[in-house]
């Protein structure tokens, strides 16, 4: 989990000009979560690549909005590990206010990986999972092209 903010923290702040890949993003998505949820961030990214539009998710997870900052980050186990599932939380605050980021953690290939994000937006929760599991118009995984506008 430290490792997705580490990275998050260098997307916010530029990395010396250099572009740096989102966590869900190539190379970092493989790495770090499940391949279920890999696969459904890769869906929705070749979706946004063929349509021009955006996909399913309309914000960045870890931060739980489209824009922010990571200040006083504290990552904790919230659910102990029983059964190859476990849930952490990170906290942090961005521009002043607190932010709770729940992500559900499975074990992996010998490893634990983020298998949903959950983000609390104006008292209710949104599971990433569910958000990239909603229908798309179009795309070569669906056998029907996208029109670009």
């Amino acid at each position: 989990m430290r490792e997705a903010y580490a990275i998050t923290t260098r997307q916010l702040a530029g990395s010396r000009g250099k572009p740096v890949a989102a966590p869900w993003h190539k190379p970092h998505r493989d790495r770090l979560m499940s391949r279920e949820l890999a696969g459904l961030f890769a869906r929705d990214e070749l979706y946004q690549k063929e349509a021009g539009e955006m996909g399913n998710l309309g914000a960045d997870p870890f931060l739980s909005g489209q824009d922010g900052e990571i200040k006083n980050l504290k990552v904790s186990v919230t659910a102990p590990p029983a059964g190859g599932k476990a849930q952490v939380t990170a906290s942090f605050r961005s521009f002043r206010q607190p932010v709770s980021v729940r992500f559900r953690m499975v074990e992996e290939g010998g490893a634990w990986k983020i298998d949903d994000i959950v983000n609390r937006v104006e008292g209710q929760d949104y599971a990433v999972r569910d958000l990239l599991t909603q229908p798309y118009e179009c795309g070569s995984f669906m056998k029907k092209p996208c029109k670009k506008p």
